[in-house]
């Protein structure tokens, strides 16, 4: 037995070597397939790997050059952060953004440079959604009221002037009750200065502008922190009244959504890489910006909260309607053809099964709160929930279909000999087998739901992870925030793992 234990140890050894050598190799592969291309010019984007936001002017600006024959590629984001580390990193070229975003990552990141020649000029407008002529109207008078009273470039030298910033901070004007309901703000809150996160409120121009809106409207202001992509579809469903994020007036987006009149004109710019910088600082000094300043650290307590309580109901949620799909799976398997009311049910069980199985849990997310829930005001935990909870109940019955399917078929037999019904043989004999039968699998599929609820971001909800890209989209930092998720997210698999083993070590006892 010994030999045998040293012959596995030995050979799993030898596979984590042998894995880390493969990895190893297919990075320094790819390092050394990556050739850069130094910037220096709007002429030198030909042939160079360009990092954009997905979805942004950037993006469409750039796209002029995908395709091209000197092989220009382009790299999207999710945000803007993330591709100024991926220029960082040496993973592309240059960085495609609007200037003042562009003017905040440089001024925290001395290996980075912004060209001196500008790409394009571009003008930022609210978002409304289409036929909603009365709000637009009355944001486009409120905007005029606050240009009119300096209100507005204020907001804008608060943030941006280099001998005012800071001086002129927005205040709400007395009188503002809010009588009038509230006004929702879709945004992004990784474009800085625009919107960015300082504590744990969302601040900026558009932020302090928005706010200003909503005081002129006698109405509350509702912040919504949710992808950049996801902003229009937001407005369009009914999710926000408004979308502000730095956004662009372009003729392919007034084909879905409506603008207000301009507040700002902006400048596309490029940021390259400067090969005298140097980005690295003490690990201490970035332990510090990323946790201790500003109390960041606060985020995570938030997200874990928000990832337990979607974790755990839409597990009960999975598990009871898992056992009914279940059921009914078995129920057919026994009963056959010649119970039609079973057999009706039967086929909308597997059309469930194969559509919550066969599709993205994200679009699913997606879907639940854009479309079934569009025009609802609802609680994104509530929507978090049901979806995640539909999602797993797909999986769940099959788990328990298979521990029940694992039974001898002798114990069905025996309960009915006893003169149990079908349904009293299944409750008394057959399903307190199968859940232990079904465990492991079981278990599994919650450590899975609890990762899947990293994607709860997109409908504007802080977990674990939106905590970790909050700090990193405020720091620029990606090594920290990124390895404190991992380790969050492990030391509770560990965790539940550890429960569930426990679980299971109680029920072979009971069952001897």
């Amino acid at each position: 037995m010994k030999q045998r234990f040293n012959r596995n140890g030995r050979f799993r050894l030898s596979m984590v070597c042998f894995l880390l050598v493969v990895l190893t190799a297919a990075a320094a592969v790819s390092a050394c397939g990556k050739k850069n291309v130094e910037i220096r010019s709007v002429d030198d984007l030909e042939g160079a790997t360009i990092g954009v936001q997905i979805s942004t002017t950037g993006d469409i600006y750039a796209s002029d050059y995908e395709g091209d024959d000197a092989g220009t590629k382009i790299t999207r984001f999710n945000k803007g952060t993330d591709a100024v580390q991926a220029l960082r990193q040496g993973k592309v070229d240059c960085v495609m953004i609007d200037e003042q975003p562009a003017k905040a990552f440089v001024e925290k990141s001395t290996d980075l440079s912004i060209l001196e020649e500008e790409f394009a000029l571009e003008d930022y407008a609210i978002c409304i959604a289409k036929g909603n002529s009365e709000l637009k109207d009355k944001i486009n008078n409120a905007l005029a009221e606050l240009k009119a009273e300096g209100t507005l470039k204020n907001i804008t030298d608060n943030y941006i002037g280099d001998e005012t910033k800071g001086k002129t901070p927005y205040q709400s004007p007395e009188g503002v009750t809010g009588a009038n309901g509230t006004l929702t703000m879709a945004t992004n809150v990784a474009f800085p200065p625009y919107e960015y996160y300082e504590g744990n409120e969302p601040v900026g121009i558009d932020v302090d502008m928005a706010r200003a809106i909503a005081d002129k409207l006698d109405m509350k202001l509702k912040i919504t922190d949710i992808e950049f992509d996801s902003i229009i579809v937001a407005v369009q469903s009914g999710k926000a009244d408004i979308g502000v994020a730095g956004m662009t007036v372009t003729e392919e987006r007034l084909q879905n959504i409506d603008f207000s009149d301009s507040y700002t004109t902006a400048k596309q710019v490029i940021i390259v890489k400067d090969k005298e910088g140097s980005a690295v600082g003490s690990l201490g000094e970035r332990f510090h910006q990323c946790f201790i300043e500003q109390q960041r650290w606060k985020y995570f307590p938030k997200g874990m909260l928000n990832t337990v309580l979607i974790t755990l109901f839409a597990g009960l949620l999975g598990i009871l309607l898992g056992f009914v799909l279940a059921t009914v799976r078995v129920s057919y398997d026994f009963l056959g053809k010649k119970h039609r009311v079973v057999s009706c049910a039967n086929a909308v069980v597997r059309v469930y099964l194969t559509v919550f199985r066969g599709t993205p849990v994200l679009v699913q997310l997606l879907i639940m709160y854009y479309v079934v829930f569009g025009r609802v005001n609802v609680n994104p935990i509530f929507v978090a929930v049901l979806a995640f909870g539909l999602n797993s109940a797909a999986y769940v019955a099959e788990a328990i279909r298979a521990g029940i399917m694992s039974l001898d078929i002798g114990q069905f037999e025996a309960g009915r000999s006893l003169g149990f019904t079908y349904i009293q043989t299944m409750r008394y004999i057959i399903l307190s087998q199968a859940v232990r039968n079904s465990l492991p699998a079981m278990c599994n599929e919650f450590i899975a739901l609890l990762k899947e609820s990293s994607i709860v971001g997109y409908i504007g909800m802080i977990d674990v992870t939106k905590a970790g890209d909050i700090i990193r989209g405020t720091t620029y930092e990606a090594m920290i925030p990124l390895f404190s998720v991992a380790v969050m997210y492990l030391i509770t698999v560990m965790i539940l793992t550890a429960g569930v083993n426990r679980l299971e070590r109680r029920l072979k006892r009971d069952a001897k």
